[in-house]
């Protein structure tokens, strides 16, 4: 709905809409801000009704899903008052100079890792540590730039242990998956956790057998809801900063974090893989 003010539409229609859905509007005018930062679980569970409610909400707007609805608000916000819904990591500004810049994406980082130490749960990590310690096989999968997460995963992994493969192409992670099996597992990056090829995915590999590590922003979203084990990453991110280095950064920490609960396990035969990787690669460097 594009050159539509997403508030105006909620008001326009707030005399049509149930009982329910006006909770759900009473909320996002009052929390306009923050809602472009919740998942549809969350905002479900803030306004005290179903996930389905909200659907019915948003598509009653005239959007075609609830992240549609998010980026609706996200630049209704930006329209009416410039700076207060920032595109930019940091909230970085045009009138900024480069040290203001730098010192901005610092903070914007430093704040993501911090936020990820507070809602990584040590029995999480240690949970995930024990599936991918007896693993026969992990695959690491995700979508778009979680992907490039999942392959950094694959590459961290594989510097110690020889079973850990990135999936790319969501056709041949569906082959893939619908040939795991019991102990195999699969380590899924997706910030959302709510995304139809999680949740195929998600669902071929409990059909076979296998657990899901999910590693997300949401820990009450679909995705979710079907993993075995679930970390959490910190930071929050609206529609018009899809994929910021912030995201990023709390997701490489929670993997670092991830790869030496896994390696200090059994810490001298990871060094003496590490060693011997090294040494191949050694013929590679001038």
């Amino acid at each position: 709905m594009p050159g539509t003010d997403i508030f105006e539409k909620i008001s326009n229609n707030y005399y049509h809409l149930t009982t329910a859905e006006k909770k759900v509007a009473d909320y996002v005018a009052a929390r306009q801000r923050d809602t472009q930062y919740m998942s549809i679980s969350e905002l479900a569970e803030a306004c005290g009704v179903a996930e389905a409610t909200i659907s019915r909400f948003t598509k009653r707007l005239g959007c075609k899903g609830y992240n549609a609805f998010k980026l609706a608000v996200a630049n209704s916000i930006a329209g009416r008052s410039a700076g207060v819904s920032n595109p930019l990591s940091g909230e970085v500004l045009a009138e900024d100079s480069i040290p203001d810049m730098c010192q901005k994406l610092l903070a914007a980082d430093l704040d993501a890792m911090e936020q990820t130490m507070v809602l990584l749960r040590p029995e999480a990590v240690s949970a995930a540590g024990d599936l991918l310690e007896k693993a026969g096989k992990v695959l690491c999968m995700g979508q778009g730039g979680s992907m490039i997460m999942a392959q950094e995963a694959a590459h961290l992994f594989s510097t110690a242990f020889s079973k850990y493969f990135a999936v790319c192409d969501s056709h041949m992670q569906t082959i893939a998956a619908a040939q795991l099996g019991p102990g195999d597992v699969i380590l899924y990056i997706s910030y959302s956790g709510a995304t139809r090829d999680l949740l195929d995915i998600s669902r071929l590999a409990r059909d076979r057998g296998a657990d899901v590590i999910l590693l997300t922003r949401f820990p009450k979203s679909p995705g979710a809801s079907q993993a075995s084990v679930v970390l959490q990453c910190g930071t929050n991110e609206s529609p018009l900063q899809m994929g910021s280095a912030a995201a990023r950064v709390a997701m490489i920490f929670v993997l670092d974090v991830l790869f030496s609960e896994v390696c200090r396990r059994d810490l001298e035969a990871c060094r003496q893989r590490r060693r011997e990787v090294a040494d191949a690669l050694s013929g590679k460097h001038i």
